[in-house]
C-alpha cells in the first residue's frame, strides 16, 4: 500500500541538500571531499548576534512568539525596509518565517490555485519551480542565457505572460549566477509589468548586501512604487549575517497575502525559535561593518576562483556581481572520456567525475535549470578553494 500523498510525484528532493548530505557521507567515511555545493558563508556569526540570543534565554525569552515575529524584530524589519531600500512597510505589512524556502512557500500555498502561472528565470534557485508544484502551480521556465547576463529580458517577460500567470520570480543577487538586475533594467521590466496588473512579484532579495565591485543593489518595489502592492519584497539573516543554521526569513508584502500567509503559519510552524527572533532584531538593527569586511574576503576569493577555472581548457567562467558562487560554463568538457572510459554526457556526468575521481563536490547546472554549467560556492577559505580548483585543473588534464 502506498501511503504517500500523489502530489509529491511531481516534486524532487532539492538537489543542493542531497549533494551536501551525500558529499558529507563520503567525508565521514574517511574520503578527501572538498564541498563546495553548499549556499553557506564559512564565517561563525557575529558575537554581538550570538551575545544577543544568550541575553534572551537569560532573560526568560523562551516562550511562544507571535508567528510574524515579535513587535521589535517587525519594527526593526520596517525600519531596514525604510532605511536600506526606501520601501514603507506597515507593521501588517510585514511577516517572518522559518528561513527564505519558508517564506516562499507560505506565499506560493497562499496565493496560487490550481493551474496558475509562476514565471521562473532559469537559471533559477532550485526550490523554485518544486514549490510552486507543491501548490499546484504551472512553473513557466524562461532561458536567461549567458549572453543576457543570466537576466529575462522585457520581451522574454511579455511573451510569457497570459491571463493564467500569477507571479514573476526575480533573484538578485542571484543564485547560482550572481548575476545582479541594474535599475535600468529593473526600470524596463516594470515597464512591462505595469501593464499587467494581476501580475503579483515576488523579489528574491537575499543576498542584497553582497555585491562587488561598485555594483548597486536596487529591488523592485523600490524602482517602481506603483508595484508596491504586488511586490513581495523578501530577504532574511541567513547570508549576509552567516545564520544559516537560525532559521528566519521575512518579507514586506500586501496585507492581504500577508494575513493568507500568516494563516497558513498558524497551522503548521507557528513561527521561528523566539531566539532566533531576537538574534535577528540585532543582526537587522547593530554594527553592520562585518559585512564589508566579509565581501572583501569573497571578493578575494572570486577573484582567485576566476582565475584558476579560466585557466582549465574546457571551461569558462563569467564574472559574478554578487552572493558567493561562479557559474562555470563547461561546454567544452561535454563529449570527453574519463580515464575509466565513461562518456561525460552533460555537466551532471562532469560532477560524477570531479566527486568521484578528486572529491570535488559541486552542484550541476541542470538542477538549476541551464545546463551546461555548474555551481560552485566560495564561502570558503582560500586555501580550500585553491586545492579545489587545482583538483579540477587534474581531472580535467585526464580527460580524452
Amino acid at each position: 500500500m502506498n501511503f504517500v500523498a500523489d502530489r509529491l510525484s511531481k516534486i524532487k528532493p532539492s538537489m543542493t541538500v542531497g549533494i551536501n548530505v551525500k558529499a558529507k557521507a563520503l567525508k565521514d567515511e574517511g574520503k578527501d571531499v572538498i564541498v563546495l555545493a553548499a549556499g553557506e558563508p564559512d564565517f561563525n556569526t557575529p558575537k554581538n548576534i550570538r551575545d544577543a540570543a544568550s541575553k534572551a534565554m537569560e532573560e526568560g525569552k523562551t516562550k511562544y512568539v507571535p508567528g510574524k515575529g515579535t513587535p521589535e524584530l517587525q519594527k526593526a524589519i520596517q525600519k531596514k525596509f525604510r532605511e536600506d531600500n526606501n520601501i514603507d512597510y506597515q507593521l501588517d505589512e510585514i511577516i517572518c518565517g522559518v528561513g527564505g524556502k519558508h517564506i516562499i512557500y507560505n506565499a506560493m500555498m497562499a496565493t496560487i490555485n490550481p493551474g496558475d502561472e509562476v514565471i521562473i528565470t532559469a537559471p533559477f534557485w532550485v526550490s523554485y519551480p518544486d514549490i510552486v508544484l507543491l501548490a499546484e502551480g504551472n512553473p513557466v521556465i524562461v532561458e536567461c542565457p549567458q549572453s543576457q547576463n543570466f537576466k529575462i529580458t522585457p520581451e522574454q517577460l511579455e511573451k510569457n505572460i497570459n491571463s493564467k500567470t500569477k507571479w514573476l520570480m526575480l533573484n538578485s543577487p542571484s543564485n547560482p549566477t550572481g548575476s545582479v538586475y541594474s535599475k535600468k533594467e529593473l526600470e524596463d521590466l516594470a515597464l512591462i509589468l505595469k501593464k499587467y496588473p494581476n501580475v503579483l512579484i515576488m523579489c528574491d532579495d537575499i543576498y542584497e548586501k553582497i555585491v562587488y565591485d561598485g555594483i548597486e543593489f536596487h529591488t523592485l518595489a523600490s524602482i517602481e512604487p506603483s508595484l508596491k502592492d504586488r511586490c513581495l519584497t523578501l530577504n532574511g539573516v541567513s547570508k549576509s549575517y552567516c545564520m544559516t543554521g537560525w532559521r528566519l526569513g521575512y518579507c514586506g508584502a500586501p496585507k492581504e497575502i500577508i494575513a493568507a500567509m500568516n494563516k497558513i503559519q498558524s497551522q503548521s510552524t507557528t513561527s521561528t525559535s523566539s531566539i532566533t527572533m531576537a538574534a535577528a532584531v540585532e543582526a537587522i538593527s547593530g554594527p553592520q561593518d562585518f559585512i564589508n569586511e566579509h565581501n572583501k574576503k569573497f571578493l578575494k576569493r572570486r577573484d582567485l576562483v576566476l582565475n584558476k577555472l579560466n585557466d582549465i581548457d574546457g571551461i569558462t567562467c563569467q564574472k559574478p556581481e554578487g552572493a558567493f558562487y561562479v557559474y562555470p560554463n563547461c561546454e567544452g568538457i561535454i563529449g570527453k572520456k574519463t580515464p575509466n572510459g565513461k562518456h561525460i554526457s552533460n555537466d551532471e556526468d562532469f560532477m560524477t567525475y570531479l566527486l568521484e575521481d578528486q572529491g570535488v563536490a559541486g552542484v550541476h547546472g541542470a538542477a538549476f535549470g541551464l545546463s551546461p554549467y555548474f555551481r560552485l560556492s566560495y564561502a570558503t577559505s582560500d586555501a580550500i578553494l585553491e586545492d579545489a580548483c587545482n583538483r579540477i585543473k587534474e581531472a580535467c588534464n585526464k580527460l580524452t
